[in-house]
């Protein structure tokens, strides 16, 4: 497998329906992928937890499935995995690790609260984080050319799709009780809750979510009915905010496409135009 499909899979960020972000916590139901040198100041709560390489987590990872922590991650507080748990080389746990399944762990590995592991214990250095997340997407997604990873994943982004993406944090992203972001697109599925403020390449915010923060992206932003955002909307680009959205801030961009029946409270700044019309 080559090493630029590991690097190009990943540059989206996802969000799926019902995503929350709180105080101190990401929750969904799917499977959490957090691609490498990511800093992430929040605990991680989903099915199967995949952690890529020299990530800083510096909460809780709670995984209702397998556990698997790529080479000199550093976790913040505790590991818990109700099934297998996979933890590559050099990581440190600053909490404790709990395993209800089976443990392959590797070498030079610090747990500061010790561990508990009802399952076979085998010391040896796990797949790396990447490759096998690559193997995951590619039979998730039910294909068996790696090249074709890419070209799916950019079509969801540019239409919905059928695919059901597991939540997805590019590599080099960042996560603090202040800003969330990431280098390229992010998609935000419908009816999630998010504290913070948004930055990336592009955003696409789904129906009936609300953000307690701004959005800023150099690319386009589109703000689907029923959502919320209690903060300044800006773009570089284009701005679509549809029917039924409500912006509490400021809307600032190249170019505004709005909703008759869309709300904006704080002032519209357009200097190539501002169209308005009666739908979506």
């Amino acid at each position: 497998m080559s090493g630029d499909s590991v690097k190009n899979w990943h540059r989206h960020c996802f969000l799926p329906d019902g995503t929350e972000l709180q105080e101190h916590s990401i929750k969904t139901d799917r499977d959490i992928v957090i691609g490498e040198f990511c800093q992430i100041d929040y605990g991680l709560r989903g099915a199967d937890v995949y952690v890529g390489e020299s990530s800083t987590i510096r909460e809780y990872i709670w995984a209702n499935g397998d556990a698997r922590i790529g080479n000199m991650c550093e976790i913040g507080s505790d590991v818990i995995a109700k099934q297998d748990a996979y933890i590559g080389e050099g990581v440190h746990i600053a909490g404790k690790l709990v395993v209800n399944g089976a443990l392959d762990i590797g070498e030079k590995v610090e747990i500061a609260g010790g561990f508990e592991a009802t399952g076979e214990i085998a010391v040896r250095n796990p797949m790396p984080v990447l490759v096998f997340i690559l193997i995951y997407l590619m039979t998730m997604l039910k294909i068996e050319n790696e090249k074709e990873l890419d070209r799916i994943i950019d079509n969801f982004f540019e239409d919905e799709g059928k695919a059901e993406l597991p939540l997805m944090i590019p590599a080099r992203s960042k996560l603090n009780m202040k800003v969330f972001a990431v280098p390229s697109s992010m998609k935000i599925g419908r009816k999630c809750r998010l504290h913070g403020n948004i930055r990336a390449g592009s955003i696409d915010l789904l129906e009936e979510t609300v953000v307690f923060g701004s959005l800023r992206a150099r690319g386009a932003i589109s703000i689907a009915g029923g959502s919320t955002v209690h903060g300044n909307v800006e773009s570089s680009g284009k701005v679509h905010v549809n029917a039924g959205a409500h912006i509490l801030g400021d809307v600032i961009a190249k170019e505004i496409f709005l909703s008759e029946d869309a709300k904006i409270d704080g002032i519209i700044e357009a200097p190539h135009g501002m169209h308005i019309g009666s739908g979506d």
